[in-house]
Protein backbone atom coordinates (compact mmCIF):
# COMPACT_ATOMS: atom_id res chain seq x y z
CA UNK A 1 0.00 0.00 0.00
CA UNK A 2 1.14 3.53 -0.81
CA UNK A 3 0.60 6.43 1.56
CA UNK A 4 -0.29 10.01 0.81
CA UNK A 5 -0.54 13.13 2.97
CA UNK A 6 -3.31 15.63 2.17
CA UNK A 7 -2.44 19.25 2.99
CA UNK A 8 -4.07 22.64 2.66
CA UNK A 9 -2.07 25.42 1.04
CA UNK A 10 -2.53 27.81 3.94
CA UNK A 11 0.05 30.57 4.16
CA UNK A 12 2.91 30.57 4.66
CA UNK A 13 3.69 28.28 1.75
CA UNK A 14 6.96 27.38 3.46
CA UNK A 15 4.92 25.52 6.09
CA UNK A 16 3.19 23.37 3.46
CA UNK A 17 6.54 22.69 1.79
CA UNK A 18 8.09 21.71 5.12
CA UNK A 19 5.26 19.26 5.84
CA UNK A 20 5.65 17.77 2.36
CA UNK A 21 9.36 17.25 2.98
CA UNK A 22 8.60 15.66 6.33
CA UNK A 23 6.07 13.34 4.69
CA UNK A 24 8.72 12.20 2.22
CA UNK A 25 11.20 11.63 5.05
CA UNK A 26 8.67 9.40 6.79
CA UNK A 27 8.02 7.24 3.73
CA UNK A 28 4.93 8.79 2.17
CA UNK A 29 4.85 8.45 -1.62
CA UNK A 30 2.32 11.21 -2.38
CA UNK A 31 1.50 14.71 -1.21
CA UNK A 32 -1.91 16.01 -2.21
CA UNK A 33 -3.28 19.52 -1.65
CA UNK A 34 -6.73 21.09 -1.72
CA UNK A 35 -7.51 23.13 -4.86
CA UNK A 36 -9.84 25.98 -3.94
CA UNK A 37 -8.34 29.26 -5.01
CA UNK A 38 -10.47 31.61 -2.92
CA UNK A 39 -9.92 29.71 0.32
CA UNK A 40 -6.24 28.80 -0.02
CA UNK A 41 -3.11 29.68 -1.96
CA UNK A 42 -2.59 28.50 -5.53
CA UNK A 43 -1.64 24.80 -5.28
CA UNK A 44 0.38 24.42 -8.46
CA UNK A 45 2.79 27.16 -7.44
CA UNK A 46 3.29 25.35 -4.14
CA UNK A 47 3.60 22.01 -5.96
CA UNK A 48 6.52 23.36 -7.96
CA UNK A 49 8.32 24.34 -4.76
CA UNK A 50 7.58 20.96 -3.16
CA UNK A 51 9.00 19.15 -6.18
CA UNK A 52 12.10 21.34 -6.12
CA UNK A 53 12.80 20.46 -2.48
CA UNK A 54 12.00 16.73 -2.57
CA UNK A 55 13.36 13.79 -4.54
CA UNK A 56 10.70 11.07 -4.68
CA UNK A 57 7.34 12.51 -3.71
CA UNK A 58 4.51 12.70 -6.25
CA UNK A 59 2.24 15.75 -5.98
CA UNK A 60 -1.26 16.56 -7.15
CA UNK A 61 -4.55 18.31 -6.31
CA UNK A 62 -7.17 16.69 -4.07
CA UNK A 63 -9.08 17.56 -6.13
CA UNK A 64 -9.21 19.95 -9.06
CA UNK A 65 -12.28 20.38 -11.28
CA UNK A 66 -13.15 21.19 -14.91
CA UNK A 67 -14.97 24.45 -14.12
CA UNK A 68 -12.49 26.88 -12.57
CA UNK A 69 -9.50 26.11 -14.81
CA UNK A 70 -9.23 25.81 -18.57
CA UNK A 71 -8.53 22.15 -19.30
CA UNK A 72 -5.61 22.87 -21.63
CA UNK A 73 -3.99 25.17 -19.06
CA UNK A 74 -4.33 22.46 -16.42
CA UNK A 75 -2.67 19.97 -18.76
CA UNK A 76 0.12 22.45 -19.49
CA UNK A 77 0.87 22.78 -15.78
CA UNK A 78 1.38 19.03 -15.44
CA UNK A 79 3.44 18.72 -18.60
CA UNK A 80 5.64 21.60 -17.47
CA UNK A 81 6.15 20.24 -13.95
CA UNK A 82 6.91 16.80 -15.37
CA UNK A 83 9.52 18.22 -17.70
CA UNK A 84 11.09 20.17 -14.85
CA UNK A 85 10.99 17.47 -12.17
CA UNK A 86 10.67 14.12 -13.92
CA UNK A 87 7.09 12.82 -14.04
CA UNK A 88 6.22 13.29 -10.38
CA UNK A 89 2.70 14.67 -10.76
CA UNK A 90 -0.77 13.16 -10.56
CA UNK A 91 -4.19 14.68 -11.24
CA UNK A 92 -7.06 14.16 -8.83
CA UNK A 93 -10.24 15.56 -10.35
CA UNK A 94 -13.94 15.71 -9.57
CA UNK A 95 -17.05 17.72 -10.43
CA UNK A 96 -16.12 20.54 -8.03
CA UNK A 97 -17.17 21.56 -4.54
CA UNK A 98 -15.71 24.52 -2.63
CA UNK A 99 -13.83 25.92 -5.63
CA UNK A 100 -17.06 26.40 -7.57
CA UNK A 101 -19.57 26.91 -4.76
CA UNK A 102 -17.63 29.84 -3.26
CA UNK A 103 -18.09 31.53 -6.65
CA UNK A 104 -21.83 30.87 -6.63
CA UNK A 105 -21.48 28.05 -9.14
CA UNK A 106 -22.45 24.39 -9.21
CA UNK A 107 -20.52 21.18 -9.81
CA UNK A 108 -19.95 20.43 -13.47
CA UNK A 109 -21.85 17.82 -15.42
CA UNK A 110 -20.47 14.32 -15.66
CA UNK A 111 -20.23 14.83 -19.42
CA UNK A 112 -17.86 17.77 -18.94
CA UNK A 113 -15.90 15.84 -16.33
CA UNK A 114 -15.48 12.91 -18.71
CA UNK A 115 -14.36 15.14 -21.58
CA UNK A 116 -11.98 17.14 -19.40
CA UNK A 117 -10.29 13.96 -18.18
CA UNK A 118 -9.64 12.92 -21.76
CA UNK A 119 -8.26 16.31 -22.82
CA UNK A 120 -6.06 16.75 -19.75
CA UNK A 121 -4.69 13.21 -19.88
CA UNK A 122 -3.87 13.21 -23.58
CA UNK A 123 -2.12 16.58 -23.56
CA UNK A 124 -0.26 15.92 -20.31
CA UNK A 125 0.97 12.61 -21.73
CA UNK A 126 2.57 14.44 -24.67
CA UNK A 127 -0.15 13.32 -27.09
CA UNK A 128 -2.48 15.19 -29.41
CA UNK A 129 -6.21 15.49 -28.77
CA UNK A 130 -9.32 16.77 -30.51
CA UNK A 131 -10.68 19.78 -28.65
CA UNK A 132 -13.30 22.27 -29.88
CA UNK A 133 -12.98 20.88 -33.39
CA UNK A 134 -9.20 21.30 -33.53
CA UNK A 135 -6.34 18.85 -33.10
CA UNK A 136 -3.97 20.29 -30.50
CA UNK A 137 -0.87 19.24 -28.60
CA UNK A 138 2.08 20.79 -26.77
CA UNK A 139 4.97 20.92 -29.28
CA UNK A 140 7.45 21.38 -26.43
CA UNK A 141 6.29 18.37 -24.39
CA UNK A 142 7.95 14.97 -24.79
CA UNK A 143 7.84 12.01 -22.45
CA UNK A 144 5.41 13.52 -19.96
CA UNK A 145 3.35 10.96 -18.00
CA UNK A 146 0.20 11.71 -16.01
CA UNK A 147 -2.44 9.54 -14.38
CA UNK A 148 -5.89 11.03 -13.73
CA UNK A 149 -7.71 9.77 -10.63
CA UNK A 150 -11.41 10.52 -10.32
CA UNK A 151 -13.10 11.50 -7.05
CA UNK A 152 -16.69 10.27 -6.85
CA UNK A 153 -19.54 9.36 -4.50
CA UNK A 154 -22.79 8.91 -6.48
CA UNK A 155 -23.63 5.90 -8.68
CA UNK A 156 -23.15 7.66 -12.04
CA UNK A 157 -19.91 9.33 -10.96
CA UNK A 158 -18.61 5.99 -9.67
CA UNK A 159 -19.49 4.45 -13.04
CA UNK A 160 -17.53 7.19 -14.81
CA UNK A 161 -14.53 6.60 -12.54
CA UNK A 162 -14.50 2.93 -13.48
CA UNK A 163 -14.92 3.64 -17.18
CA UNK A 164 -12.23 6.31 -17.66
CA UNK A 165 -10.19 6.86 -14.47
CA UNK A 166 -6.66 5.67 -13.96
CA UNK A 167 -7.63 5.69 -10.30
CA UNK A 168 -10.62 6.25 -8.03
CA UNK A 169 -10.52 8.58 -5.02
CA UNK A 170 -12.93 7.76 -2.20
CA UNK A 171 -12.94 10.45 0.46
CA UNK A 172 -14.02 8.44 3.51
CA UNK A 173 -12.73 5.34 5.29
CA UNK A 174 -15.95 3.57 6.21
CA UNK A 175 -15.42 -0.11 5.46
CA UNK A 176 -18.98 -0.93 4.37
CA UNK A 177 -19.30 2.10 2.10
CA UNK A 178 -15.81 1.58 0.69
CA UNK A 179 -16.67 -2.01 -0.21
CA UNK A 180 -19.79 -0.94 -2.12
CA UNK A 181 -18.03 1.90 -3.94
CA UNK A 182 -14.96 -0.12 -4.90
CA UNK A 183 -17.16 -2.91 -6.25
CA UNK A 184 -19.24 -0.38 -8.20
CA UNK A 185 -16.14 1.18 -9.78
CA UNK A 186 -14.58 -2.14 -10.70
CA UNK A 187 -17.81 -3.49 -12.13
CA UNK A 188 -18.06 -0.37 -14.31
CA UNK A 189 -14.48 -0.87 -15.47
CA UNK A 190 -15.17 -4.50 -16.36
CA UNK A 191 -18.37 -3.59 -18.22
CA UNK A 192 -16.37 -1.03 -20.22
CA UNK A 193 -13.91 -3.72 -21.31
CA UNK A 194 -11.15 -2.63 -18.94
CA UNK A 195 -9.17 -4.70 -16.50
CA UNK A 196 -10.94 -3.75 -13.25
CA UNK A 197 -7.73 -4.17 -11.27
CA UNK A 198 -6.03 -1.57 -13.45
CA UNK A 199 -8.04 1.16 -11.72
CA UNK A 200 -6.05 2.20 -8.65
CA UNK A 201 -8.08 2.74 -5.49
CA UNK A 202 -7.28 5.55 -3.07
CA UNK A 203 -9.15 5.88 0.21
CA UNK A 204 -8.72 9.28 1.85
CA UNK A 205 -9.71 10.36 5.35
CA UNK A 206 -8.36 12.32 8.31
CA UNK A 207 -5.63 10.41 10.15
CA UNK A 208 -4.92 11.30 13.75
CA UNK A 209 -2.62 9.40 16.09
CA UNK A 210 -3.69 9.75 19.71
CA UNK A 211 -5.61 8.37 22.68
CA UNK A 212 -8.02 11.20 23.55
CA UNK A 213 -11.01 10.09 21.51
CA UNK A 214 -13.11 13.19 22.17
CA UNK A 215 -10.31 15.54 21.16
CA UNK A 216 -9.58 13.58 18.00
CA UNK A 217 -13.26 13.66 17.05
CA UNK A 218 -13.42 17.41 17.66
CA UNK A 219 -10.41 17.89 15.39
CA UNK A 220 -11.81 15.79 12.56
CA UNK A 221 -15.59 16.28 12.70
CA UNK A 222 -15.24 18.81 9.86
CA UNK A 223 -14.68 15.87 7.50
CA UNK A 224 -18.20 14.56 7.97
CA UNK A 225 -19.47 18.02 7.06
CA UNK A 226 -17.36 18.11 3.91
CA UNK A 227 -18.56 14.67 2.83
CA UNK A 228 -22.09 15.79 3.68
CA UNK A 229 -21.95 18.40 0.90
CA UNK A 230 -21.58 15.63 -1.66
CA UNK A 231 -24.09 13.37 0.07
CA UNK A 232 -26.67 16.18 0.01
CA UNK A 233 -26.28 16.35 -3.78
CA UNK A 234 -26.75 12.57 -4.01
CA UNK A 235 -29.87 12.63 -1.85
CA UNK A 236 -31.29 15.49 -3.91
CA UNK A 237 -30.83 13.41 -7.05
CA UNK A 238 -31.60 9.88 -5.89
CA UNK A 239 -33.52 10.25 -2.64
CA UNK A 240 -32.44 8.76 0.68
CA UNK A 241 -33.01 5.08 -0.04
CA UNK A 242 -32.02 2.48 -2.59
CA UNK A 243 -29.37 4.03 -4.81
CA UNK A 244 -26.68 4.41 -2.17
CA UNK A 245 -26.09 2.82 1.25
CA UNK A 246 -28.12 4.30 4.09
CA UNK A 247 -24.93 4.49 6.13
CA UNK A 248 -23.87 7.26 3.76
CA UNK A 249 -27.13 9.18 3.61
CA UNK A 250 -28.85 8.94 7.00
CA UNK A 251 -26.49 11.16 8.97
CA UNK A 252 -27.19 14.33 6.96
CA UNK A 253 -30.80 14.48 8.15
CA UNK A 254 -29.85 17.22 10.64
CA UNK A 255 -27.76 19.21 8.15
CA UNK A 256 -29.02 22.80 7.97
CA UNK A 257 -26.41 24.49 5.82
CA UNK A 258 -22.70 24.86 5.34
CA UNK A 259 -20.29 27.80 5.60
CA UNK A 260 -17.44 27.37 3.13
CA UNK A 261 -15.40 29.92 5.07
CA UNK A 262 -14.88 27.10 7.59
CA UNK A 263 -14.36 24.42 4.94
CA UNK A 264 -11.84 21.76 5.92
CA UNK A 265 -11.07 23.37 9.29
CA UNK A 266 -11.03 21.71 12.70
CA UNK A 267 -13.00 24.64 14.11
CA UNK A 268 -15.85 24.36 11.63
CA UNK A 269 -19.00 25.35 13.53
CA UNK A 270 -21.46 23.99 10.94
CA UNK A 271 -20.86 20.30 11.53
CA UNK A 272 -22.68 19.63 14.80
CA UNK A 273 -25.04 17.37 12.84
CA UNK A 274 -22.21 14.86 12.34
CA UNK A 275 -22.49 12.18 15.07
CA UNK A 276 -19.52 10.57 16.80
CA UNK A 277 -20.25 7.26 15.07
CA UNK A 278 -19.80 8.86 11.64
CA UNK A 279 -16.55 10.53 12.70
CA UNK A 280 -15.19 7.18 13.86
CA UNK A 281 -16.38 5.35 10.74
CA UNK A 282 -15.26 7.95 8.20
CA UNK A 283 -11.86 8.75 9.76
CA UNK A 284 -8.83 6.78 10.95
CA UNK A 285 -8.30 7.67 14.61
CA UNK A 286 -6.56 6.23 17.64
CA UNK A 287 -3.33 4.46 18.46
CA UNK A 288 -0.90 3.19 15.84
CA UNK A 289 -2.29 -0.29 16.37
CA UNK A 290 -5.85 0.93 15.68
CA UNK A 291 -4.68 2.62 12.48
CA UNK A 292 -2.90 -0.53 11.34
CA UNK A 293 -5.99 -2.65 12.01
CA UNK A 294 -8.29 -0.40 10.00
CA UNK A 295 -5.83 0.05 7.16
CA UNK A 296 -5.37 -3.70 6.88
CA UNK A 297 -9.14 -4.06 6.60
CA UNK A 298 -9.18 -1.43 3.84
CA UNK A 299 -6.28 -3.14 2.12
CA UNK A 300 -8.29 -6.36 2.11
CA UNK A 301 -10.95 -4.49 0.14
CA UNK A 302 -8.36 -3.75 -2.53
CA UNK A 303 -7.13 -0.23 -1.88
CA UNK A 304 -3.77 0.78 -3.33
CA UNK A 305 -3.25 4.01 -1.40
CA UNK A 306 -4.37 5.56 1.85
CA UNK A 307 -4.22 9.36 1.78
CA UNK A 308 -4.47 10.93 5.22
CA UNK A 309 -5.82 14.43 5.76
CA UNK A 310 -3.70 16.49 8.17
CA UNK A 311 -6.12 19.30 9.00
CA UNK A 312 -5.64 19.08 12.76
CA UNK A 313 -3.31 20.05 15.61
CA UNK A 314 -0.98 17.03 15.53
CA UNK A 315 0.45 16.97 12.03
CA UNK A 316 4.10 16.27 12.78
CA UNK A 317 3.39 13.64 15.41
CA UNK A 318 0.98 11.78 13.14
CA UNK A 319 3.53 11.80 10.32
CA UNK A 320 6.23 10.57 12.71
CA UNK A 321 4.21 7.63 14.03
CA UNK A 322 3.16 6.69 10.52
CA UNK A 323 6.77 6.71 9.38
CA UNK A 324 8.09 4.75 12.33
CA UNK A 325 5.24 2.30 12.96
CA UNK A 326 2.22 2.34 10.65
CA UNK A 327 3.83 2.39 7.20
CA UNK A 328 6.42 -0.32 8.04
CA UNK A 329 3.60 -2.55 9.34
CA UNK A 330 1.74 -2.29 6.02
CA UNK A 331 4.78 -2.91 3.85
CA UNK A 332 5.62 -6.29 2.37
CA UNK A 333 8.52 -7.71 4.37
CA UNK A 334 11.65 -8.97 2.67
CA UNK A 335 14.22 -11.00 4.60
CA UNK A 336 17.94 -10.38 4.13
CA UNK A 337 18.78 -14.06 4.45
CA UNK A 338 16.81 -17.26 4.32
Amino acid sequence: MDFGAVLQTDPPASRTIALAKLAEQHGFSHVWTFDSHLLWQEPYVVHSAILAETRRITVGPFVTNPATRDWTVTASVYATLNQMYGNRTICGIGRGDSAVRTLGGKPTTLRDLRESIHVIRELANSRSVEHHGTTIRFPWSTGSELDVWVAAYGPLALKLAGEVGDGFILQLADLDIAKWMIETVRTAASNAGRDPMSVKICVAAPMYIGTDREHMRAQTRWFGGMVGNHVADIVAKYGSGGAVPQALTDYIAGREGYDYNSHGKAGNDHVDFVPDEIVDRFCVLGTAEEHIEKLRALEALGIDQFAGYLQHDSKEETLRVYGETVIPALRSTVTATS
